[in-house]
């Protein structure tokens, strides 16, 4: 008689728990992997309804319906051909302390930096992105920014922790430069004449072709090492409800994806997904909306020159 345990795990809903079904790794920086896939379930910087500590989870769990795909469509070749990814789990930081969430943040992203590979990380809020843009400024230098949100997260009238001033401390503490960085679907209040990043707001995002964003995009971050944040509610909240803070007049799921597949060629270097918050989710869209521009994010990754 066959023993079943001893069958190899290759069902696609059996044990799904790792982002695309890739390996799972205790120490990633221990393997000969291109790219790290790291989730950070942190949401005490929430400022609306928290819940985005969940959220790596559900993308994760979203991102099976992806996996069974060699090629995604319609990028022309197979994600593994081209690069070894592996997922090394959530971060464990002390639960309620966000300086040590902070510090075991910076220190992750900058071990498996150091250890020549790319981050892929799953938030969270996304307060989360500041301590990966200190991590990632520590080996690449200052960077281009691209940020898909529907807020600046500029302000800086925010706490210590705070999901809405990331970019408003990055520049000042030199990570980006905001002349050569762009903010697109942004469709809330800020500072327009003290402004220093480039934006695309929300309304001439959805007048504009995606090729025409994604070359404006370009012209501006050049040949700069580029770190890419994806806020899931830049999307409008009819493709992606299961957000902290929903606005409505966001641009379409479709569109955010034929955007970065038009920015081949940029010199990508960091990326994450945050601010799904499953509990508000419907059928699991929103998750399913992170799996699959974390996908593409890797994608992206793996066509560079």
């Amino acid at each position: 008689m066959e023993n079943v345990f001893e069958r190899k795990d290759d069902s696609l809903y059996s044990n799904a728990y790792s982002f695309l079904r890739l390996p799972m790794v205790k120490d990633p920086t221990a393997t000969e992997a291109d790219i790290v896939v790291l989730g950070m379930p942190y949401d005490m910087a929430t400022t609306g309804r928290s819940g985005a500590r969940l959220g790596p989870d559900a993308i994760r769990r979203a991102s099976v319906n992806l996996a069974w795909e060699a090629f995604r469509y319609p990028w022309p070749f197979d994600l593994r051909d081209r690069c070894n990814i592996v997922d090394a789990g959530d971060l464990v930081f002390s639960c309620g302390d966000s300086e040590d969430f902070v510090k075991m943040a910076a220190s992750a992203a900058g071990q498996i930096l150091a250890s020549d590979k790319a981050l892929l990380t799953l938030g969270g809020d996304h307060f989360v992105t500041l301590p990966l843009l200190r991590a990632h400024h520590a080996k690449f230098g200052q960077m281009a920014l691209i940020h898909f949100d529907a807020h600046t997260d500029t302000y800086s009238q925010g706490s210590r922790y705070d999901h809405g001033t990331m970019f408003y401390h990055a520049p000042k503490e030199g990570l980006i430069d905001p002349s050569s960085s762009v903010q697109i679907g942004i469709r809330t209040d800020y500072d327009r004449d003290n402004h220093e990043f480039n934006v695309i707001c929300a309304e001439s995002a959805n007048d504009m072709t995606p090729d025409d964003i994604a070359n404006h995009i370009k012209a501006l971050v050049g040949t700069l090492p580029v770190y890419l944040t994806f806020d899931i509610d830049c999307l409008d909240p009819a493709f992606a409800p299961g957000t902290g803070t929903p606005v409505i007049g966001g641009i379409t799921s479709d569109k955010a994806l034929r955007i970065l597949r038009s920015l081949r060629g940029i010199n990508l270097v960091g990326m994450d997904v945050v601010e799904v918050s499953p509990s508000f989710d419907n059928s699991d869209i929103t998750a399913l909306a992170g799996a699959t521009i974390a996908t593409e994010l890797l994608h992206l990754w793996a066509s560079k020159p």
